[in-house]
């Protein structure tokens, strides 16, 4: 009784918590409430997680309560949500003093990530879908929060309607499923007897438009326009947006994951999301403001997240969303103090090319082949064995290869073997946590992996050519239509926000 009671209760308690939060932000809005209620909200606001946290390490299996879904994995997006949410309320308080809108600014922020978190605890369609309109409804009214501004008010228009056709699609997806199977809850339709009432091609289509649905928020090409647009708004915004909304995408197939394995959509998803990686580190790699490097980074860093889901890798999806997602968020909030280091290390890399940057290809080489022995021989750990030899090879470039002496190089190879240990042991405790609760995917045949593989090593190939032919005419195209493709329609930049001149204006007279 005592277990079964906890397990009740946490729920129960989360609920009035994150009521409790909400109303406490609709209580700053009151020009009544002194300012430094804020320091109160937030310290209302960090308890939802810490009951979040509690359920989850308490790991008393799944249950469904009514319209609801507790397990690890709901839990952890739910933490997930709110940790972000609330570092970034925590850096607004500084951040965003003076603004006009700085009350409204923690309310639309506290609905909006209490939304969140509540769209991946729902176990009933029709919850999740009013949940997840009112995540993308309070992150438009976001980012169009300064409305005098002409060029956020263009941005949030861009990206409310993207994001309204992005939740309709989903509306007459779920609509189709429920009246198939007769279920408006997720756990009922997923289930075996449910699945089998789909027609291949009826399977097909819903995923197709499933499919759609999803990258449009996580910023797929050809949909990655209103996330480069989104720069406009408020820093903490950007940082926000990592918190299960650019990364629904994979949050979103992974609970729908019985429903997509196996069929053939997921062949069409691999194929966008290959070309949004290409996209998104090429506008990452020509564009000079920060902040569009960033999002460039973000797009690539979602389509690979979106590979990891095409090829059945759901649990790789889930752990490369979460830390992928504070990463992320801390890089933007970062990003006011960031200076960026026009010194290339090209030249550093040339001149030591000598025996550290020959045992770095070794010993990735080592790490990628080794990976691929030890695996199952999925095709997904073909392509995690590329990206990790990858990976090791730029980090012992930076780290060690390019260190100028033997102590820089002795430090540079401690923090690599550090950063190795500490991912080695968060990947565990992901594991551990999230294997029972996660569904095993149906991967595609290898020829899709090595076919895969072939283009990311042709990319990288061309890549290295590209970066060494700079002068050549195909460079030249490549580059500029790059900074085309990454560059802010003209509606969306003045060289001087006019409705500052117009402020300074009014107060002068």
């Amino acid at each position: 009784m005592g277990e079964c009671g906890m397990i009740v209760s946490l729920p129960i308690v989360f609920f009035i918590l994150l009521a409790v939060s909400v109303l406490s932000s609709l209580f700053l809005i009151s020009p009544k409430v002194p300012l430094h209620f804020v320091r109160i909200h937030i310290g209302i606001n960090s308890l939802p997680q810490v009951v979040a946290l509690v359920a989850l390490v308490s790991d008393h299996g799944g249950v469904s309560l009514g319209p609801w879904r507790f397990d690890n994995l709901t839990w952890l997006l739910a933490l997930f949500v709110l940790i972000v949410g609330l570092i970034a309320q925590r850096y607004s308080v500084h951040y965003l003093l003076g603004d006009k809108n700085y009350r409204k600014y923690f309310a639309l922020l506290t609905i909006t990530t209490a939304a969140d978190s509540l769209t991946w605890l729902s176990n009933d369609l029709r919850l999740l879908l009013f949940f997840w309109g009112v995540t993308l409804l309070g992150l438009t009214l976001l980012i169009g929060l300064k409305k005098e501004w002409q060029v956020a008010r263009n941005a949030a228009g861009v990206t409310g309607r993207i994001f309204a056709i992005s939740w309709i699609i989903l509306v007459f997806v779920i609509i189709w499923v429920t009246q198939v199977t007769g279920h408006w809850q997720l756990s009922q339709v997923l289930s075996q007897n449910s699945l089998a009432q789909f027609a291949t091609w009826e399977k097909t289509s819903i995923n197709l438009l499933f499919i759609l649905s999803v990258i449009i928020p996580a910023a797929q090409w050809p949909f990655q326009r209103w996330l480069l647009d989104s720069v406009v708004a408020p820093t903490p915004i950007s940082a926000v947006m990592h918190a299960g909304i650019v990364n629904a995408g994979g949050m979103m197939l992974t609970r729908f994951a019985p429903f997509f394995n196996g069929d053939s959509a997921q062949y069409v998803l691999l194929v966008i999301s290959s070309l949004s990686v290409l996209i998104g580190t090429g506008i990452m790699l020509v564009q000079v403001d920060y902040k569009r490097q960033l999002v460039g980074s973000t797009i690539a860093q979602m389509g690979f997240m979106l590979i990891q889901c095409a090829l059945g890798a759901y649990l790789a999806a889930i752990i490369h969303a979460v830390l992928h997602g504070l990463f992320k968020s801390t890089l933007f909030l970062q990003s006011g103090s960031a200076i960026r280091q026009h010194e290339t290390n090209l030249e550093k890399i040339k001149q030591t090319l000598n025996i550290w940057t020959i045992s770095g290809v070794i010993f990735s080489g080592m790490v990628a082949i080794g990976y691929w022995l030890s695996s199952h021989g999925e095709a997904y750990q073909m392509i995690s064995s590329v990206a990790l030899g990858w990976s090791v090879f730029l980090a012992w470039t930076q780290l060690v290869a390019t260190g100028n002496g033997h102590i820089a190089r002795m430090a540079g190879f401690s923090i690599f073997a550090g950063a190795a240990l500490l991912y080695t042991m968060i990947h565990s405790v992901f594991y551990k946590l999230l294997e029972k609760t996660i569904h095993t995917g149906i991967q595609p045949p290898t020829f899709a992996a090595i076919l895969l593989v072939l283009v990311l090593l042709m990319i990288s190939i061309l890549g290295a050519w590209f970066s060494r032919n700079r002068t050549s005419t195909t460079f030249a195209i490549i580059y500029l239509w790059f900074v085309r493709v990454g560059e802010p329609h003209q509606n969306l930049i003045e060289s001087h926000p006019k409705y500052l001149t117009q402020i300074l204006y009014r107060g002068g007279k």
